[in-house]
Formats: structure tokens, sequence, C-alpha cells
């Protein structure tokens, strides 16, 4: 197959891109290198994670209509595999005019251009953070998502939204997967691994929120990818599916095994929630499990290979 990765050099993006290609798939990729977070990182998983390798990548912007109509028409892609979006929640609460024009109107240009182009399967990073503040754990699909606590979640929401529409009025395969919280080498400089590990080794306190009463299905990378080439492969009419860790693991012992990763112990700061955030996400996952997916690595193993990169690719002694 060929195959669109929208956020090619991503963090989910480069990992499944890798992936695709080791398994014989086509891969191209767009990506705009902005600078949400060092874009030296995203060029160095295009050249140094990705070496070797051959794909084609387009650095612009899913905005960019123009440009989306010429990658559709010039590459007669089977698939699309939808990762671009700005991230985070506590950014969203800064910015929510660009999380809905990079969020919304980029994944309806995409929905468009699928649509048009006859794409086999669109498929779409949705969040966990759809959820909002539901009480009913384990977050199952079937639950209401109509209550978002931030604007990032309600742009995946209003993802979910299009995608179904598209699904419902011109028969495209869409499926939306619900990532909770991703972890793992290459990974994202503004997520809590980093930021625990950046303070740890340079002996600056971190920030745990909510005085460390946090829980999560945290998720290798390896299992993300494996689970979204599952969904990619099954041609779903309309769906959207949970992908998390089969174990919920408290913040505090997310921290502790990064601890014996470091070999120091960190400073910590105390602190209470902070606005958009919830204490506790996990998954059902039975809806994926059905497939024949199930994760498989477990926090220990996970840290272990994120701290080796981490030393490497930041020259920590």
């Amino acid at each position: 197959m060929k195959i669109l990765i929208t956020g090619g050099a991503g963090f989910i993006g480069s990992n499944l891109a890798k992936k695709l290609m080791d398994r014989g798939d086509q891969v191209v990729m767009i990506d705009n290198f902005n600078d949400y977070y060092d874009p030296q990182l995203k060029k160095d998983r295009i050249k140094k994670y990705l070496k070797g390798y051959k794909f084609k990548l387009y650095k612009g912007d899913i905005r960019d209509i123009k440009l989306l109509e010429r990658i559709f028409k010039t590459e007669k892609l089977d698939k699309v595999m939808s990762l671009a979006a700005l991230a985070g929640v506590r950014n969203s609460l800064l910015d929510p005019i660009g999380y809905e024009d990079v969020n919304i109107k980029g994944t309806l240009n995409l929905l468009e251009m699928s649509r048009k182009y006859k794409i086999k399967n669109f498929v779409y990073a949705s969040s966990s953070s759809v959820y909002g503040n539901n009480k009913k754990q384990p977050f199952s699909e079937s639950d209401s998502v109509d209550t978002p606590i931030s604007p990032y979640a309600a742009t995946k929401k209003a993802t979910e939204l299009l995608a179904h529409v598209y699904s419902h009025i011109y028969g495209l395969n869409t499926t939306g997967l619900r990532y909770f919280t991703v972890y793992g080498p290459w990974g994202r400089p503004d997520m809590a691994l980093f930021l625990f590990a950046d303070g740890i080794t340079k002996g600056t306190p971190i920030n745990v929120f909510n005085r460390g009463k946090m829980s999560r299905n945290f998720t290798y990378v390896d299992d993300i990818v494996s689970g979204t080439i599952t969904v990619i492969d099954a041609n779903l009419k309309c769906e959207v599916m949970n992908i998390g860790g089969d174990r919920e693991e408290t913040l505090m012992r997310y921290i502790e095994v990064l601890e014996d990763n470091l070999g120091k112990k960190a400073k910590k700061k105390m602190l209470p929630m902070q606005p958009g955030d919830v204490p506790s996400t996990v998954a059902d996952i039975r809806k994926l499990r059905k497939l024949g997916w199930k994760p498989t690595t477990r926090i220990e193993e996970g840290i272990k290979n994120f701290v080796e990169w981490y030393k490497e690719y930041y020259k920590v002694a």
C-alpha cells in the first residue's frame, strides 16, 4: 500500500512510518516542522531515526488545501493516517484559535481530499482528553464525550464528528484512535517523561500536579504503532477506538521508575491540579483487542528504553 502520514516527522508519525516501511509499504509524509517544540528533534527523526529508508516527504501544512490537492493527485494514495495537529491540553488554553484552525480545519481538508480521491481508509488521531471529567472508569467508547474541558479536547471531539459525517454521507471508511498518554524514545519534549528526565538530570525541581495523586494508562510507542497499523489494515466503516496500556499506573510510580533508571532522585515540587487536566485516565481497550491487538510493554521496560535513548541523544553522562 501507499500510505500518507500527516505529521510524519512527529513522535508517533516517524515510528509508524518506520514500521510500515519495514513491512514493505510505501510511505508519503507531510510535516510543517513548526516550533511548538525544537524543530531539530523533528529533523533528526527524519535524518537519523529514518536514515536509510526511502520515502517521500513534503514540507507543508495541512491547512494548505492546494498542497494537499497536489499530494493526493500526484501520489495516488491508498490510505491516510492523520496525525498532524497542535497537541497538548495546557497550550490549547493559551491558543484556542490556533488549535481550532489546525486541528479542525486541517482535518476537514484531509477528509475532503480523501473523499475526492477515493481513499480506502482514513485513520486519525483523537485523544483520551475527549472524556473530560467523566467519573466512570475505565473510559469506554460508548461513554458520553459531550463535555470536554479544554480547547484541545473540543477540537478532537470535533474531528470525530466530521469523520462521522464523511462516513455517513460519502461512505469514507474512518476510524478515530483515542490515544492514552504515549511515551518512549524520540518522544515530545513537552510531555511529562521528558520534563521529569530534564529536571532530574539537571537537579532542578520537577512539577508534580495534584500533589502526585494522578494515574494513567501510560502507553509505549511500539504498542501505539502496532495498534494503529491494526486499524489501518482493518478498513472499518466508521469507528472510534481507545488505544492505551492495559495497566493503570500512578504518577508517583512512573517517576520512581524513571529515578531508578537515571540513578538519581527527583526534587519534587508538589502542586495543585492544573486547569484542563484530570486526575485519572484509564482505557477500556476491549474493542481494539477484538481486532487481535494487545499492548505488551510495561513501564519498567518502556522507561528503560526511553532513558537509554535520552542519554545518547542529549549526551547525558
